[in-house]
Order: C-alpha cells, then structure tokens, then sequence
C-alpha cells in the first residue's frame, strides 16, 4: 500500500513538472514574439531617419548654390515680372475707334461686303446700321451721332447739308441703280408699258412710302410719268423701307412690288416683272458724306474713300449697282 500511495504521489509530482516546463516554454515563446515586434519597429524607426536624412539632402546643396546662379534666377523673375506688367497694360489698352455708318436699307449685301473688305485689309470694321434713309437723316439732323452717312437719294443729303451736319468737302456719288417690279418666284408674270397700268391697278403692290422713302418716291414719280399712278394708288402697300416691301411680296401678302434691281437680286423668293424706264423717273443716285459729330472721323474719312476708290467701287458693281 505504501509503495502504491508513492508511485502516485510521484506521478503527480511528474504532471506537475512536465506543466510547469509547457509554462516556461509557451513564456519564451511569447517573448520570442514579442522581440519580433520590438525588432521591427527599431527598423521603422532606423528607415524614418534615413529618409529624413535624404530629405535634408537637397536643402543643404539648395544652401551651397552659387551666388551667380541665384542672381541668374533672380533676374529672369524680374523679366518674367515686367513681361506680366506689360501683358496687362496691353489688355486695358482702350480697344481701336470704330466709325459709325447709316446707310440705306438697300446698300446691306454691298456695303457689308465692303465693310469686310476694308476690315481684311488691316482696318477696324465700320458698324453699319441700315434703314429708310429718312429715317436715318431725321436722326442725323437731330443731333445723333454718327460718322458717315449715305442716301439713296440726293434729297435727304441736302436735308443734312442745309443743317450743318456734312463735313466740308466729303459728299460725293457713290453709286446708282435700276428701278423694277417684282413678283413670286412662282409667278409667270410679264410687265410691258401697254400692261404695266391695269396689271398693277388689279394690286395689292408693295412699295416703300412714297411720302418720305427714296424707294417710294422714285415709284410714285414712274407711275406719274407712265400715267398709271392715279389707278395703282389705292392699291398701294405701304412699307418703312424698300426691303420691307420686299418682304411683303416674299411672304405673298402682295402680288407685285416696286423695288430697286438690286433688291430683287439679293433675293431667291422674287423675280423681276418688269423694269422701268430710266427716264420715268429722277437719276437714283446714293450719295455718301462724312457726318460732322461723328466719333472716329479719321477711320471713318479712310472707308469713305476706299468706297470711292476702284476696289470699293468693284465690291458695288458685284453687286449689281450702278456707276453714279
């Protein structure tokens, strides 16, 4: 019994020991992990003040630059600040003159080709604003400002001239035209002086105002010559301008119009009916002057005298107008 109770007390003693030994073992294994840890984190910390080494690097040679290269530097961020200053007093810079134009309602295909013309040749393109000369002169003679100012007919010019408003020595003839009826595109209509009265009396038929526009005027003085205004008269349509007549007969809101040739060319949607005689009606002739309350007489005298020389003059007859 004795030896029993001592074999089991020494096998007890045995698990005891053989635990106590798993103990230490599962300990220097956790500080085995744990100089892992301790490890590497030292060669985090060596690699933070390696970089931080190179970094100073470059800051130090910065520092030893040679006093020359500095001034090099230094004197092309001076150029580079003188070449902004400059880019910005160029652009408030005042922009170039421009002159002001008030031309005739049926100038518009011819004096904006020449007005592009003149741009193309290195000049500041006029503005251009068109409408029934009488109006236009009404503006004028009212004090508006504005630099040339061109007519379809002499009356209007003379209007300006007895109101002091041309400029000494600037009005000149800048070109003619053709007085005609028009019709549809779609119609099949022949005018002759023997048809031209009963045709046009049967109306409506589109003309600029025969009281105040060019248009109209040289129209009703046809129809008087020809003996036909007192029956075309109450068929009359009465339009601002001569485009706007134009308009009306392009639209069919009248069966004939009387316009300028050059207005019937500028359009697809009409076609010429018939074409008065240049001698039933006075000489139309576009006279040009320069205004003198205008803001850009310089430019404005330079485009006047392009229009009258042999370009200008082209750039009218491309468009069908006359020589004055």
């Amino acid at each position: 019994m004795g030896v029993t109770r001592t074999r089991e007390g020494a096998g007890r003693l045995h698990g005891l020991v053989a635990r106590r030994r798993k103990a230490v073992e599962g300990t220097r294994e956790s500080a085995g992990r744990f100089h892992g840890i301790v490890t590497r984190r030292r060669k985090a910390v060596e690699g933070t003040r390696e970089s931080a080494g190179r970094f100073r690097g470059p800051v130090t040679r910065h520092r030893d630059v040679p006093g020359g290269l500095r001034e090099r530097v230094r004197s092309l961020g001076s150029r580079l600040v003188g070449l902004l200053a400059a880019l910005l007093l160029i652009g408030a810079a005042p922009p170039p003159v421009v002159p002001l134009v008030l031309a005739a309602a049926s100038l518009q295909e011819a004096l904006t080709a020449a007005a592009d013309r003149w741009a193309r040749l290195g000049h500041p393109r006029p503005v251009l604003s068109f409408a029934a000369s009488s109006a236009l002169a009404r503006q004028a003679q009212a004090g508006g400002r504005a630099d040339l100012f061109v007519s379809a007919d002499e009356a209007w010019m003379d209007v300006l001239a007895k109101a002091g408003r041309l400029a000494p020595g600037t009005r000149a003839e800048l070109a003619g035209n053709r007085l005609v009826v028009v019709a549809p595109a779609r119609s099949a209509a022949r005018l002759t002086l023997r048809t031209l009265a009963p045709t046009l009396a049967a109306g409506p038929v589109a003309m600029a105002d025969p009281d105040a526009v060019p248009a109209g005027r040289y129209g009703r003085a046809a129809l008087q010559r020809l003996g036909a205004w007192p029956a075309v008269a109450p068929h009359v349509v009465r339009a601002e301008n001569v485009r706007a007549a134009l308009a009306l007969v392009e639209r069919g809101a009248a069966a004939f119009g009387i316009v300028y040739l050059t207005d019937a060319r500028a359009s697809r949607r009409v076609r010429v009916a018939g074409i008065f005689p240049a001698a039933s009606h006075p000489p139309i002739r576009y006279p040009v002057a320069r205004l003198v309350r205008g803001g850009a007489p310089a430019e404005a005298e330079g485009f006047r005298r392009f229009l009258l020389r042999r370009a200008g003059q082209a750039v009218f007859a491309r468009h069908g107008f006359t020589r004055p």
